[in-house]
């Protein structure tokens, strides 16, 4: 059992709504097939848009979205994007599989999905490949409202209003695929591209510089050091791999518990990177106003046999959702430092939420994570103290019990937890301090089988259920969590 002091009446700063955001890239089958299916499409459609991807979206209220890349990004030059579509440049998509990008999906389709979907466009720029008057003709393009030659091109292909763009990446992964730079000349080069991401009339860019991958530590404290004073936010990519191997990185499904438990342990190392990052940070930037963005996390594996090897689909199974909620969990934990997180990615690629097949659609367990989870946006975090019981597997121990608490501006408690441990479950006994609980309620996600999935022939062997056997009793509220379980449960006052 598991003893648990909240403090209803705490305020740990609030948790950011976009730490729940997402990421779409041009590869394999996200952005075509995944969202987009063309006007012509025979699956229903809104302006090309899919109807079915886009109502199991709209039901997270998606606080954010990254497009195009990714690698992609640094290869992809906008205007090639708009336009007649029958008149759009086809490309090579050289990171991702090799094939044919037609262009069909550019800037006003992307905008559209985020209009229809009600979150912010978060753009990647291209600075790889790319030069600085693209970058800036890119920013004027979507966001100037006067008369200038960007301006009235957008008029000429359809939209006369300009767009509203709050979150602008200057590269991707500049370290690597986005031009292998060192991090002195990346820096030299993010503080001459970022002075043409302009501001233009009352729309303000959120800057948001490369920043680094996992524990490269020196990179964060170079780019702090020579171009902290020109970002708003500076980016962390950190990918879980089972086998820490990135030539075999271990399957999607069919893993034992072995697997279960080190890619558990791996995936833990999110806490400690953003505590040593945020260190470094707080030398330069000790206001806190230099925002982390996790802009690429989650599971990494093989890719399903038989499909394209470029495409990197890969199944989603329970393991996938206690991970995420304890990525969740530490994220809001760190809500003074993480401004947003970005789950790679969406659909069809990676930890996705949707998988499609034709004119199918079904929900992945980590959908499931996102749904529980949006509570906590833009709501109050709570104090939490607790010593979570270990978790032993072998001769390695990790925390059993991972938990997040806030209060949302109706004074609603939410409480989530989840139970990493694969064969135990776990009696959680919350004492509520300074507020009166008056009813609870909640969901759970869980399945006997700790490698269960969902297919097209069963959509739904892992789904949300109520969450039987809570007790309130004199401001105490107690729950069992299921082996290998995630749950939330709203305490009304």
């Amino acid at each position: 059992m598991v003893n648990v002091i909240l403090k209803a009446d705490s305020d740990k700063g609030l948790i950011n709504r976009n730490i729940y955001g997402h990421f779409s890239e041009h590869l394999g089958r996200c952005i075509y097939e995944g969202l987009w299916v063309g006007e012509d499409s025979p699956i229903p459609n809104t302006e090309g848009i899919r109807n079915d991807v886009l109502a199991a979206l709209q039901k997270l209220n998606i606080p954010v979205l990254r497009w195009p890349g990714g690698c992609f990004a640094d290869e992809y030059h906008w205007k090639d994007g708009v336009g007649p579509k029958s008149e759009r440049a086809r490309m090579i998509n050289t990171h991702w599989g090799g094939v044919e990008e037609n262009n069909h999906f550019g800037t006003h389709e992307f905008m559209r999905l985020c209009e229809l979907l009600g979150t912010e466009p978060y753009i990647s720029g291209n600075l790889g490949s790319g030069t600085v008057q693209e970058m800036q003709e890119w920013v004027e393009y979507i966001t100037f409202d006067g008369e200038s030659p960007m301006a009235n091109w957008r008029k000429q292909n359809g939209r006369e209003e300009p767009w509203k763009l709050k979150y602008f990446g200057v590269g991707n992964e500049n370290w690597g695929c986005g031009g292998n730079m060192r991090p002195e000349y990346y820096a030299d080069e993010y503080r001459r591209y970022a002075t043409y991401v302009r501001n233009y009339s009352e729309n303000q860019i959120y800057k948001i510089a490369c920043g680094p991958n996992d524990s490269n530590y020196e990179w964060m404290e170079v780019l702090m050091r020579e171009a902290a004073r020109f970002m708003d936010g500076i980016s962390l990519h950190y990918y879980t791999i089972p086998t820490g191997v990135w030539e075999d990185k271990g399957n999607a499904t069919g893993f034992g518990e072995a697997e279960w438990f080190t890619t558990l342990k791996k995936t833990l190392f999110m806490d400690e990177l953003l505590v040593k990052h945020s260190e470094i940070m707080d030398k330069y930037d000790p206001e806190g106003r230099v925002g982390i963005i996790v802009d690429e996390w989650g599971t990494w594996y093989n890719v399903e046999p038989g499909t394209n090897p470029g495409f990197l689909y890969q199944q989603n199974t329970m393991r996938d959702a206690v991970l995420a909620a304890v990525n969740l969990n530490i994220f809001n934990q760190h809500n003074k430092r993480v401004h947003m997180a970005n789950l790679a990615q969406i659909v069809n690629v990676l930890q996705s939420l949707v998988f499609t097949e034709g004119d199918k659609m079904i929900l992945t367990p980590t959908y499931h994570v996102f749904d529980m989870y949006q509570v906590h946006m833009d709501a109050q975090r709570l104090d939490l103290s607790y010593e979570s019981p270990g978790y032993t597997f072998g001769e390695e121990t990790i925390p059993q019990l991972s938990l997040s608490a806030s209060r949302n501006k109706d004074g609603v408690i939410h409480v989530t937890g989840c139970n990493l441990s694969h064969t135990d479950e776990l009696e959680v006994v919350v004492q509520l301090e300074a507020g009166q609980a008056a009813s609870v309620s909640g969901q759970l996600l869980h399945n006997t089988d700790f490698g269960a999935f969902n297919t097209f022939e069963q959509p739904d062997q892992v789904k949300l259920v109520a969450w039987e056997g809570l007790v309130l009793e004199n401001n105490t509220l107690r729950f069992v969590l299921p082996p290998a379980s995630v749950g939330v449960v709203a305490v009304q006052g």
